[in-house]
This record gives C-alpha cells, sequence and structure tokens, in this order.
C-alpha cells in the first residue's frame, strides 16, 4: 500500500483553513480521520495478543521491524469485538510521537474540505460530556463523524498523554502573571493543558474552544491601547472546527497590530512537514504534543523575550 502523499499527491498549503480527510466504515457506520495522522493504509495481517492489555487493544504486530499496537476500532466505539473480515485493513497513524494501528472495515476515499464547515457535536450527544467524536462533516455524499484519534489512545494508555510529573519535576516555581491565550478544540486537552500550566505557575490564561474563538477574541483587543498587557501570548493547537491553527497563526501574523505576538504550535502532528508549513506562517516555536514540561521552558523564554522588547 502506498503512503498517504504518495496516493494523493495533495499537499495542502499552509494556512487556508483546509482539511484533507480521509472516510473509512466501521460496522456500517462512517467515520473520518485527518489525512495528516496516516502513515498508511496495510492489509490486516496476523496480530500477537498482548496480555493483560485494554479489551480493545488487539495485540501488537512487527510489519519492517517496527512494532505496532493494534486497536480494535469497532470494539472502543461499541464495546464489543464482530468477527474479523478477510477485507479488514489497518490504517497506520503516527501522531504524539507514536505509530499505532487502527483495525477498520474499509476506506472509502479522501475529501478536501474546509475546518469552517465542520461542526462541533453538540454535548447532549454525549450525555454532557467530551465525547470521542471531535466534529461533524458532510464530505461529499457522506455525513462523517471525525474521531479524536488522541482521546482514544489516552483513555486506552494514560501514560501517553500529558502527565503532570513532568512539571512536578522542575521543582517550585514562582508565580507568572504573563497573559496566555489558548486555542484547543478537545475538552479532555483543555483540563490538562490548564492543570499543568496552572501546576508550573502561570494565573492568566484564556481558552478558547477553536482558532475562530481565539481570533473573534484577538481582534476584539487589536485597537486597544494596551493591547499587549492584555494578551503576551498564543499557544494554538492545529486541527479544530471553525479555523485551524495555521489559519490562526497566519492571520495573527499578518496582521500589522498583533504580529509581534509570540505564537507556539502544540499539536500532535508536529513532524517535518508540519514544521515547514508552522514555519511558513510565522509561528515562534511548534511542539508536539504531549510534551507539556518542554512547553512550559519554552514560555518562560518566549514570555521573557516578549516583556524585554515591550520594555525596550
Amino acid at each position: 500500500m502506498k503512503k498517504r502523499n504518495e496516493k494523493e499527491g495533495i499537499l495542502l498549503e499552509s494556512g487556508t483553513n483546509e482539511i484533507e480527510i480521509m472516510k473509512f466504515c466501521v460496522q456500517g457506520e462512517f467515520y473520518g480521520i485527518n489525512v495528516a495522522k496516516v502513515k498508511e493504509i496495510m492489509m490486516t495481517e496476523k496480530v500477537k495478543p498482548m496480555p493483560h492489555s485494554h479489551p480493545s487493544v488487539e495485540g501488537f504486530f512487527k510489519p519492517r521491524e517496527t512494532l505496532i499496537t493494534v486497536i480494535n476500532l469497532a470494539n472502543y466505539l461499541t464495546g464489543e469485538t464482530p468477527e474479523q473480515g478477510d477485507r479488514d485493513l489497518f490504517i497506520i497513524t503516527s501522531f504524539n510521537k507514536m505509530i499505532v494501528a487502527f483495525r477498520v472495515d474499509s476506506i472509502e476515499g479522501i475529501s478536501r474540505i474546509s475546518w469552517n464547515a465542520i461542526q462541533k457535536p453538540d454535548k447532549t450527544l454525549a450525555n454532557g460530556q467530551e465525547g470521542v467524536a471531535t466534529g461533524i462533516a458532510q464530505c461529499d455524499e457522506l455525513l462523517v463523524t471525525i474521531l479524536d484519534f488522541e482521546k482514544i489512545v489516552a483513555e486506552i494508555s494514560p501514560e501517553s498523554s500529558i502527565q503532570l510529573s513532568e512539571i512536578e519535576e522542575m521543582g517550585v516555581r514562582s508565580q507568572n502573571d504573563a497573559q496566555i491565550v489558548i486555542a484547543e478544540d478537545s475538552v479532555l486537552l483543555q483540563k490538562m493543558i490548564l492543570a499543568a500550566l496552572g501546576k508550573a505557575g502561570f494565573t492568566h490564561i484564556t481558552m478558547c474552544n477553536n482558532g475562530q474563538e481565539a481570533w473573534d477574541y484577538l481582534s476584539a483587543l487589536r485597537d486597544d491601547p494596551q493591547l499587549y498587557e492584555k494578551v503576551n501570548l498564543l499557544i494554538t493547537d492545529l486541527e479544530m472546527p471553525m479555523m485551524d491553527g495555521h489559519r490562526l497563526t497566519k492571520l495573527v501574523k499578518s496582521d500589522l497590530r498583533l504580529k509581534r505576538l509570540p505564537v507556539v504550535i502544540f499539536s500532535s502532528l508536529i513532524n517535518e512537514e508540519m514544521r515547514r508549513k508552522g514555519k511558513s506562517v510565522g509561528a515562534d516555536e511548534q511542539l508536539s504534543k504531549p510534551e507539556i514540561g518542554h512547553l512550559v521552558e519554552v514560555l518562560d523564554i518566549l514570555i521573557d523575550r516578549f516583556r524585554k522588547e515591550q520594555a525596550s
């Protein structure tokens, strides 16, 4: 099977607020994943069971000398493990510096759409809690549920997500009143990031649910004479409904009033290609989730530099 960038030959420009969605089917339902997360598609191989693992973990296999954990999406989504089909496929993903395989029934193609066309599911659909769907999108003729793969992996393997222990290892830190704006759509990660930064001493954080909310917030401040006293730094995820992080960064860095604001991209998708895209839209730093300790170190440096520049 070909890798994703060989399949389509499409390289999205930076800051266009577009996404390529790979559509796939599990138990008759259609789901989607950001193509940027997809390393390759493979025919299924024999999987070695992993004792005492999560019920949704089938086990692991070792193609080309790389040990890869296999998650059965049908089991995770329904709680049942259907009989495996002869035409099942593995979606091999790469995010959070991990490679994980997800078993699916079939691949239904790729659609290119705007992030603005992706709607966040109503909380009532998840009983008021953070669901596994990061968005709902109309992709050609299909209504597709875009899954939150980071949340799936974090629930199955909590140690793979943000760890407060990284902050605790930094020792006692003094409070920092820097005004930080964060654009992050995952409620789970919002809570984790807020807890970690709070533990690191940051006391003034404004949380926005997506890039559009963050842009609206910053736009409302842009003509304020005290702009850079009210906002000192922006942290943004990349994958977000309404407006993604590359588009948000591009808007900030293209604005004559806002462009001096330090922007940190904090995403599970950081790789060589994404670093090029982030650099092209003006990001000051780009860090991979879940490296929260590294994020705090970078914030210390950027905020200190920003304040010195403002004072000079």
